[in-house]
C-alpha cells in the first residue's frame, strides 16, 4: 500500500475536507456499541442474531468514526482532538452504509488549533451524528501507511497481559538479534528494547543494518551492532555468544530459519540440550478463554514417538514458567478413538501410557482427541468423553509439522488469534519472528523469551 502523509496545520485551508463511506460488519458495530457505552445492546446482541437482526447501537457511537476520520484522515497523526459538540440521532445497524465528512470551518493560530465541521449519516440519509470537533492540529509531517481499517476482535479475555506484567518486575535480557537486516525485524528488536524486553546485540552485516535504519527512521544509536559479512556468519556468531554467556536468547532476523537451525543443532558447536528442540506457539485466541499451546509447528517435520514426547515435556514446562501449574495437554488427531491405521493415535495413547508410568510429568494428559473435543465441553460432552482435559486443554499436541503449522495460522487468520512463537529444548530460548507478525505478537514474543530466560538463568540447562 502507497505512504500517505498528514496535513499540517499551515497546509489545511478553510473548506478543506475529508469524506469516507464505509459499510459496517458485526464486529465493527459491537466495537462501537462498547465505545458508546452502549452495554445493554452488545450484551443483547445474541437475541438479536437469533431474529436476524444482528448487532445494533446508538447513533453516539458515530463520534468514534469521525474522530477516526480527524486522527487517521484529516489533519492525520500528530493531532489531538481538544473539544466537541456533537448532537446524536438514530441507531447504528449492521450493513449500514455510513458516510462521514469532516470539513475545516475556522483557524485558531493559538495552541494551532482547527475547528471542524463533522458530520455521519447512514444509507437513508438520517443524520446519525453532527456538529463541530476542534483539534489541536500537527506542525510538522508524518508520513505513514496502511490507511485501512484494522481488524477489529472482541476478546473474551486478554492472556497476554500476565506475561507482560509478570515481564516488568524482571531485568531485560541480553539478546543477540540475527541479521535484523530488513525493516520489519529491526524495529521489531528496537520495539522490544523500548519495552524493556531485550537488550538487544545487532549482529549481522553493519552497512545494511544501518542503511535499513537510516532508511526507516529507525534509532538504533543506543545498541550494539556486531559486524559480520553475511546471514550465515550471523547465525554462527550469535550462537557462539550464546554458548559464551554474553547473551542469555536469540531472536530471528531476515534470514531463514533453516539457516539460523543450522548453527543451533549440533551438538558440538550448537545450543542442543538433552531434549528435543521444539516450537510451541502461545496463541491468545479471542474465543478461548486461556492461553493456548499448540506444538510443534515449524521444528520437526514429522516426529516420532520419543520425539513427541520431548515435545509434551518442552510445552509442559514452558506453561509452568508462564503460571500454569498443572497444564491440560491434548493430544490431537482426526479421530477420538485408538485406530491402527492412524499412527498418531497410537502415538497418543503410548503418551498417556507414558504419563501414567511418570515418564512425562508436570502435566494432564489424553489423548487421541479430535480438534473439537480437546477445546469444547459441548462437543465432549455429545461424543460421551469423560476427562479432565477434553474441553478445556491448555496445549494441543499436533501429530505432525504440517498439521500444527495449519492448526496455528487458521487461530491468527480465521479467529483473530495473536501468538508469541518461541523453540525450546535449547540451551537459550530462540524467537522466531515473521514479517507477518503484528506489533502485539512480536512484544508478546518477546515476553516469553524473557520468562524463559530467566528461569533457565535460575536453573543449569545442560548441554547435549
Amino acid at each position: 500500500m502507497a505512504d500517505f502523509s498528514n496535513r499540517t496545520f499551515d497546509e489545511i485551508e478553510v473548506g478543506t475536507s475529508e469524506t469516507v463511506t464505509r459499510t459496517l460488519v458485526a464486529p465493527e458495530v459491537e466495537a462501537l456499541s462498547l465505545a458508546a457505552g452502549d452495554v445493554e445492546s452488545f450484551h443483547t446482541r445474541s437475541a438479536d442474531r437469533a431474529q436476524g437482526k444482528g448487532p445494533s447501537t446508538q447513533g453516539s457511537a458515530a463520534s468514534a468514526i469521525l474522530a477516526g476520520m480527524l486522527n487517521r484522515r484529516l489533519p492525520g497523526p500528530g493531532g489531538a482532538i481538544v473539544a466537541s459538540t456533537l448532537t446524536y440521532g438514530g441507531a447504528i445497524h449492521v450493513g449500514d452504509t455510513l458516510t462521514a465528512t469532516v470539513t475545516a470551518r475556522a483557524k485558531h493560530a493559538e495552541g494551532h488549533r482547527i475547528d471542524f465541521d463533522c458530520s455521519c449519516t447512514n444509507q437513508h440519509g438520517t443524520v446519525l451524528a453532527a456538529g463541530v470537533m476542534t483539534i489541536s492540529a500537527p506542525t510538522r509531517r508524518v508520513v505513514y501507511s496502511n490507511l485501512a481499517t484494522p481488524q477489529i476482535v472482541l476478546r473474551h479475555n486478554d492472556g497476554f497481559v500476565p506475561l507482560f506484567a509478570a515481564c516488568a518486575r524482571m531485568p531485560a535480557v541480553p539478546c543477540a538479534v540475527v541479521h535484523p537486516c530488513d525493516r520489519d525485524s529491526l524495529q521489531g528488536a528496537v520495539d522490544a528494547a523500548a519495552h524493556d524486553l531485550i537488550i538487544p546485540f545487532l549482529v549481522g552485516p553493519e552497512a545494511k543494518i544501518r542503511a535499513v535504519a537510516q532508511a526507516e527512521g529507525i534509532d538504533i544509536s543506543p545498541f550494539r551492532i556486531i559486524p559480520v559479512e553475511h546471514s550465515h556468519a550471523a547465525a554462527a556468531k550469535a550462537v557462539e555468544m550464546a554458548r559464551a554467556g554474553k547473551v542469555h536468547a536469540l531472536m530471528k532476523g531476515s534470514l531463514h530459519t533453516d539457516e539460523l537451525m543450522e548453527e543451533v543443532v549440533p551438538s558440538a558447536t550448537g545450543l542442543r540440550t538433552a531434549r528435543r528442540i521444539s516450537h510451541v506457539f502461545v496463541m491468545d485466541v479471542p474465543t478461548y478463554p486461556r492461553l493456548l499451546f499448540v506444538t510443534d509447528c515449524a521444528i520437526n517435520i514429522n516426529p516420532d514417538l520419543e520425539t513427541k514426547a520431548d515435545i509434551c515435556r518442552n510445552a509442559i514446562d514452558l506453561a509452568h514458567i508462564l503460571g500454569i501449574p498443572t497444564p491440560r495437554v491434548a493430544i490431537l488427531s482426526a479421530v477420538e478413538m485408538v485406530n491402527s491405521k492412524l499412527q498418531g493415535t497410537l502415538d497418543a495413547a503410548a503418551l498417556c501410557k507414558m504419563a501414567d508410568r511418570g515418564q512425562i510429568t508436570g502435566g494432564l494428559l489424553d489423548g487421541p482427541l479430535a480438534f473439537d473435543n480437546a477445546i469444547s465441553l459441548e462437543a465432549a460432552r455429545t461424543k460421551g468423553i469423560v476427562s479432565p482435559v477434553a474441553g478445556r486443554a491448555d496445549i494441543l499436541l499436533a501429530p505432525d509439522l504440517e498439521a500444527g503449522n495449519i492448526l496455528a495460522k487458521q487461530q491468527q487468520y480465521l479467529a483473530g488469534a495473536d501468538s508469541a512463537g518461541i523453540v525450546l529444548g535449547t540451551r537459550v530460548p530462540i524467537v522466531l519472528t515473521s514479517r507477518a507478525d503484528t506489533v502485539r505478537a512480536r512484544l508478546a514474543s518477546a515476553a516469553v523469551l524473557k520468562l524463559v530466560a530467566h528461569e533457565h538463568r535460575n536453573r543449569v540447562v545442560p548441554p547435549a
